[in-house]
C-alpha cells in the first residue's frame, strides 16, 4: 500500500504517450491523494497533492508524441482538474489524519489488552521436575486477544496442579470472572492438600464474588473447568472435571478421552446443585501427555459446518512433544476454520518426561 501511489503514477506515465490528445490520461491523477491517504500520514498527503497538481500542469503543457503541443495548461478543463485535485487532497489529508488517530487508538487498546492478558494469563512454568507444560490461547476477537477462557499451572508441594476453564458469556464480565477464578486457584493450589478441596475453595470464592453482583448475572457467571494434579513420584494424574470437555491422554501412540465416571458441578453452580467434587485417578506414566482444552477447539467448524475432529487429528500427532503438539493444533484450527474462529480457544499440554 505504501508504494501504490508511485505504481499508479508509473502506469499513468506509461499510458499517457499512447493516448489521443483528446483523451488526456492526466485527469486520472486526481485519485492520487486518496490513494496516498490509505497508507501515509496527512503531511505526506498534502505534499503529494501539491506534487500531483504540478505534475498535471506539466502533462498539460508537454508536447504530445506526434510533436504537436497540447497547450492546454490553463484550459478550463485542466483548471477544473487542478481544483478537483486540491479538494480531493484536502479530503485525503483529513482522512489520513483520522486514520492515523484510529491506528494510534487501536495500538493503545491492543497494548492494554496484551498487558491485561499477561496479568490474567501469565506465562506458566515450562518445566517443573519431570513435567513439561505448554499453553495455547486464541481469541475469537482478533484485536482483543483476551476473553473468558483461562488456564494455569502451579508447582506445589503436592505436584503440578493444572487448571483449564471456560467462563459462560463474553466481554468484560467474562474477563472479570476469569480473573476471580484464577486468583482463587493460585492461592488454593498451594494451601489445600486435596484436589477436591481446591475445587471447593474456588467454588466458595466464586460464590462470594457472585453474591456481590446484581440481578441475573449471578446465574450467568458459572465456569466449566478441569482441575488436574500430577504428583512428582507417582505415575498417575488426578482429575476433577466440573462439566468441562474431557482431557485427552496420549500414551504410547494411543489417544483416549478421560471421561469422568462421576460428574462434578461447574464452578459457581455448587450453591444450586451441591458442591460435591469428585477426584478420579488415571494412569500417567513416563512419556505420557495430557491435553486439556476448552470447547472452542471441538466446536470449531469448517465451511460445511462440520465440527473439528480433535481425537482423529491428535492421533496423527501423538509423537509430538507439548510445544510441537500445540503449534500443530494452532495451525490446523486456523486451516480447518479458514481462520474464522467463532469462540475463544485455550489448550494446555502436560508431558511427563521419560
Amino acid at each position: 500500500m505504501r508504494w501504490l501511489p508511485l505504481l499508479y503514477v508509473a502506469v499513468v506515465l506509461a499510458v499517457e504517450p499512447i493516448t489521443p490528445v483528446d483523451w488526456p490520461v492526466s485527469f486520472v491523477l486526481i485519485a492520487i491523494p486518496i490513494i496516498t491517504a490509505f497508507a501515509h500520514g496527512p503531511a505526506t498527503v498534502a505534499v503529494v497533492t501539491i506534487l500531483t497538481i504540478t505534475f498535471e500542469a506539466v502533462l498539460a503543457g508537454t508536447p504530445c508524441c506526434a510533436g504537436r503541443s497540447v497547450g492546454y495548461l490553463w484550459e478550463r478543463h485542466y483548471v477544473a482538474s487542478y481544483v478537483s485535485t486540491a479538494l480531493i487532497g484536502i479530503l485525503g489529508t483529513l482522512l489520513a489524519a483520522h486514520r492515523t488517530r484510529r491506528e494510534r487508538t487501536l495500538a493503545t487498546v491492543r497494548f492494554v489488552a496484551e498487558t491485561a492478558q499477561r496479568v490474567l494469563l501469565r506465562p506458566v512454568p515450562h518445566r517443573v521436575g519431570q513435567i513439561c507444560v505448554e499453553t495455547l490461547y486464541l481469541s475469537a476477537a482478533a484485536e482483543a486477544r483476551i476473553g473468558g477462557d483461562l488456564y494455569e499451572a502451579v508447582p506445589t508441594a503436592h505436584g503440578v496442579r493444572l487448571l483449564i476453564g471456560d467462563v459462560r458469556g463474553k466481554g468484560l464480565v467474562a474477563v472479570e470472572t476469569a480473573a476471580t477464578m484464577l486468583g482463587a486457584f493460585r492461592e488454593a493450589a498451594h494451601d489445600e492438600p486435596d484436589l477436591a478441596a481446591v475445587a471447593h475453595r474456588v467454588e466458595i470464592s466464586m460464590a462470594r464474588r457472585a453474591a456481590e453482583l446484581p440481578g441475573s448475572e449471578v446465574e450467568e457467571r458459572f465456569v466449566t473447568a478441569v482441575f488436574a494434579e500430577i504428583p512428582e513420584n507417582q505415575p498417575v494424574v488426578r482429575l476433577v472435571n466440573c462439566g468441562h470437555p474431557p482431557p485427552l491422554l496420549i500414551s504410547h501412540d494411543e489417544v483416549m478421552e478421560l471421561e469422568p465416571e462421576e460428574t462434578s458441578p461447574p464452578i459457581n453452580l455448587g450453591v444450586l446443585v451441591g458442591d460435591n467434587y469428585h477426584v478420579e485417578v488415571k494412569p500417567f506414566g513416563p512419556g505420557d501427555q495430557l491435553l486439556l482444552y476448552t470447547d472452542g477447539v471441538t466446536e470449531t467448524r469448517d465451511n460445511c459446518g462440520n465440527f473439528y475432529p480433535l481425537i482423529d487429528r491428535v492421533r496423527s500427532w501423538a509423537v509430538l512433544g507439548p510445544r510441537g503438539l500445540l503449534n500443530r493444533l494452532h495451525k490446523d484450527l486456523l486451516s480447518y476454520s479458514d481462520a474464522h474462529l467463532d469462540d475463544d480457544t485455550a489448550a494446555l499440554s502436560a508431558y511427563r518426561l521419560p
